[in-house]
């Protein structure tokens, strides 16, 4: 099981077109986030590349986006993709 793994799935079984989660919320399902989370925008990037991005795979392959990213509140929010 790949790190990101319990994320991707807590989004697939989520049923929601919206599915809004605090960092801290992310980490209860896979462990402590990387310190490039909380400082850099870019760890949330929906980029097709770098391939190598697995927490924006996790997401990804869960049928999700980033839409809306706080860093001061450190909230995500992440949407269906249509």
């Amino acid at each position: 099981m790949a790190k990101y793994d319990p994320l991707r799935d807590h989004l697939r079984s989520s049923g929601q077109p919206r599915v809004a989660m605090t960092f801290d919320q992310i980490a209860a399902l896979v462990g402590p986030l990387p310190r490039s989370a909380f400082e850099y925008q870019a760890w949330w990037a929906n980029e097709a590349e770098p391939r190598t991005n697995v927490q924006k795979i996790a997401w990804m392959s869960a049928g999700y986006i980033v839409e809306r990213l706080s860093m001061p509140t450190r909230t995500v929010t992440f949407i269906k993709r249509r």
